[in-house]
């Protein structure tokens, strides 16, 4: 299972919704209920699935979903 993948069941999860479909081009604009607290869940959740952590740093630079991806593949070497 890719990366892209294992972000789709972290945010099902997150937003219960088993229907919910990302993209790499997604935007927290793009699901209603993506707020703050949202994202600090989501980057949570994406922590303990890979086995990583995040800078303040990184998150600020992430502009979608396929950065967050890149991200977790970069980090995940």
């Amino acid at each position: 299972m890719n990366v892209l993948e294992q972000l789709q069941e972290i945010f099902r999860e997150a937003f219960d919704d088993d229907e919910l479909t990302i993209s790499s081009k997604m935007t927290a604009k793009d699901i209603e209920d993506w707020d703050s607290l949202m994202q600090i869940q989501l980057i949570v959740a994406a922590e303990r699935r890979f086995g990583i952590k995040f800078t303040t740093e990184e998150m600020n630079g992430l502009k979608n979903v396929g950065d967050f991806a890149a991200l977790i593949e970069e980090k995940t070497k």
